[in-house]
C-alpha cells in the first residue's frame, strides 16, 4: 500500500468533445489573491502630502478657537487667565533681555554686574516655575470641559479618588515631567549634529508640539503612553504639519522667551486638537480614509492596500525620548513598573513592517502594556450613542472577509 502524497493532487477536467483530446492544464487555487496589494509610490506620497495638507488646515482654525471662547465662559475664563499669565512672563523674559542684560554689561560695581543673575533667580525662575505649574492646572480644565462639551460628561475617564488613584496621579505628573525635559534635551542634541542637525531639530519639535496638543484628548480617551506615541508616529505627516505653524514661531528668541510662546499659544492649539480629525483613520489602508472612500457606502470587503514600502507606515520619533524616559525613571526609582514605557514603546514597534508587508492586517499587543503614565479605558461608542451625538473619533469596519482585518482604528 502505497504512502499518501503529501501535496494536494491536480484537478485535471474533463475534455468536452468540442476539445477533442485536448486536456487542460491543472487548476490549482490561485494564490494570487493572498499577496497583499501596494500602492505605488506616487500615490504613497500623494496621500502622506493630503494628510499633511489637512494637519496644517487643522492648525489654522482659529474661528473654531474664538467660537468656543466667546460661546463658553469656563473657557473664556481658564484661556484669559493663561493669556494674562504667560504675557506676564514673556514681558518679564523680554525686560531681561533687552534691558537688563545690556546695561549690566562693562559695569564695575558688583551688584550691577549680577543685577542680571539677581532677576534671574528671585523672580524670572520663579515666575517661569509658577507659570509652568498653572498653565498645566489651566490647560488641563480647559481641555476636559471642552472634550465634555463635544462627548458629555460621562465620556471624560475620571480618575479614581482613592489613594491610589492619588499616587497614579503623582506618578504621572512627575512622568510628564520627565517626558517634556527628556524632550528639550533631545532636541537640544539634535541642533548639535552637523548640517542637518537643526532641520532634525526643527521637525522633532513639530512632532512634539503636536503630541502635547493632542495629549490630552488621547488621555480622556484612555489611550496608554505606548499607544499615545504609536498613534502618532503612524500618522507622522499629519501631526508634523499640525505641529509645524507652533514650532515655527518658538525659534526665534532665547529658550525661556521660546517656552513662553508656546505656552501663550497652547490653549489654543488644545482646542483645535479637540476639534481635528487627524489623518488617515488607518495607516495600514490610507487609501480607505484619506482617498475619500471611507464614507457610509464603503464596502468593508475591498481588499487593504498597504502603503508604498518605500515610504514607512510608521516612524519611531520617540524612540529616544521613551528610552530617556525609562533610563531616568529606573535610576529615581519611581514605581516598581518603572520599564513599563519602553517595553509598550517595543513591543508596539513590533508592528512595523518586517521586509515588505504582512498578509494579515495585524496590530502590535501594545495596547495591553502598562505603563507608569496612562488613562483608563472608556468606550466613546456607547457614550455618543446615549447622548445621540456621531462617533467621529473612530471608525469601525463594518465585516471581516477572508483576508481582511476586523479591527478598531486608533
Amino acid at each position: 500500500m502505497s504512502r499518501a502524497s503529501r501535496h494536494p493532487r491536480p484537478q485535471y477536467t474533463t475534455p468536452s468533445s468540442s476539445e477533442g483530446s485536448f486536456v487542460q492544464a491543472p487548476q490549482y487555487a490561485s494564490s494570487r489573491a493572498s499577496y497583499p496589494a501596494f500602492l505605488s509610490l506616487q500615490e504613497t506620497a500623494r496621500l502622506q502630502l493630503t494628510c499633511a495638507g489637512r494637519g496644517l488646515v487643522d492648525a489654522f482654525r482659529w474661528d473654531t478657537v474664538i467660537r468656543l471662547v466667546a460661546s463658553d465662559s469656563e473657557v473664556r475664563s481658564n484661556v484669559l487667565k493663561s493669556l494674562m499669565l504667560n504675557t506676564l512672563s514673556l514681558v518679564s523674559i523680554y525686560f531681561f533681555d533687552w534691558l537688563l542684560l545690556p546695561l549690566a554689561q562693562g559695569q564695575q560695581k558688583w551688584f550691577h554686574r549680577n543685577l542680571g543673575w539677581f532677576y534671574q533667580v528671585l523672580w524670572l525662575l520663579p515666575l517661569v516655575g509658577i507659570s509652568f505649574y498653572l498653565n498645566s492646572s489651566w490647560c488641563t480644565l480647559l481641555a476636559k470641559r471642552t472634550f465634555t462639551l463635544q462627548h458629555g460628561s460621562r465620556a471624560v475617564a475620571q480618575p479614581p479618588s482613592t489613594y491610589t488613584g492619588m499616587l497614579n496621579a503623582l506618578a504621572t505628573s512627575a512622568y510628564r515631567a520627565v517626558m517634556v525635559f527628556t524632550s528639550v534635551v533631545v532636541s537640544f542634541a539634535l541642533a548639535y549634529i552637523p548640517y542637518v542637525g537643526p532641520v532634525a531639530a526643527f521637525a522633532f519639535l513639530c512632532w512634539v508640539d503636536a503630541y502635547y496638543c493632542f495629549e490630552f484628548i488621547w488621555i480622556a480617551r484612555g489611550y496608554s503612553l505606548a499607544r499615545r506615541v504609536r498613534h502618532l508616529e503612524e500618522r507622522w505627516a499629519y501631526y508634523f504639519a499640525f505641529g509645524l505653524p507652533s514650532a515655527a514661531i518658538c525659534m526665534w528668541g532665547s529658550s525661556l522667551a521660546n517656552a513662553a510662546i508656546f505656552a501663550l499659544f497652547f490653549p489654543a492649539y488644545i482646542i483645535m486638537a479637540m476639534y481635528a480629525r487627524p489623518l488617515p483613520i488607518d495607516p495600514y489602508n490610507p487609501a480607505m480614509s484619506v482617498g475619500g472612500l471611507a464614507s457610509a457606502s464603503h464596502d468593508a470587503d475591498d481588499a487593504i492596500r498597504y502603503p508604498s514600502p518605500l515610504i514607512p507606515i510608521r516612524i519611531p520619533v520617540f524612540a529616544p525620548v521613551i528610552f530617556l524616559n525609562d533610563w531616568i525613571v529606573r535610576i529615581l526609582s519611581v514605581g516598581t513598573s518603572a520599564g513599563g514605557g519602553s517595553a509598550g514603546y517595543s513591543a508596539s514597534m513590533g508592528g512595523k513592517r518586517a521586509g515588505g508587508a504582512r498578509a494579515q492586517h495585524r496590530r502590535a499587543p501594545s495596547d495591553s502594556v502598562e505603563s507608569i503614565e496612562e488613562g483608563e479605558a472608556v468606550e466613546l461608542e456607547s457614550v455618543s450613542a446615549r447622548i445621540g451625538m456621531p462617533d467621529m473619533g473612530r471608525a469601525r469596519v463594518r465585516g471581516v472577509a477572508p483576508g481582511k482585518s476586523g479591527r478598531k482604528y486608533d
